[in-house]
């Protein structure tokens, strides 16, 4: 990467709706060649243009980090655990935890059925620890682009 592709990995981080017309004078070069540069950036895994939503503007006000402790393959357990409706992301980690799972839910009743009823009994699953969100402090999703 040059610096030409961290301007646009910038530029992408502030509005990835951007047009090419405006992508390409911001980084210095023409609609096509900006066009060329993020395609070229998508193709080799280093962006991923994607949607990011609010889960309160989308009615899911109850949200929660799950810590979850597991035996066996984790790797397993992750794919069941993603496999259920309301899991956004599962994250495979070192420490105290071996996983870790952001969930979004309509009701406090719907996180515990969550937990309750489809997380904890995943074959693998030996411990849930739930820490409910209170809001959202810092989103962030600029981030220097070393």
């Amino acid at each position: 990467m040059d610096e030409t592709d961290k301007q646009i990995l910038r530029a992408l981080q502030c509005d990835g709706r951007v047009s090419y017309a405006d992508l390409g004078p911001t980084v210095g070069l023409s609609a096509p060649a900006a066009r060329a540069r993020v395609q070229r950036l998508i193709d080799t895994g280093v962006v991923r243009v994607v949607g990011v939503t609010d889960p309160i503007a989308l009615g899911l006000p109850t949200m929660a980090m799950l810590g979850i402790r597991a035996d066996g393959d984790i790797r397993t357990t992750a794919d069941a655990i993603s496999a259920c409706e309301g899991v956004m992301y599962v994250v495979l980690t070192a420490g105290a935890f071996d996983l870790f799972v952001e969930v979004v839910c309509h009701t406090p009743a719907e996180l515990l059925t969550l937990v309750n009823d489809r997380i904890k009994p995943v074959p693998g699953v030996t411990h849930v620890e739930t820490f409910t969100y209170f809001g959202i402090h810092t989103p962030r999703f600029v981030r220097d682009v070393p």
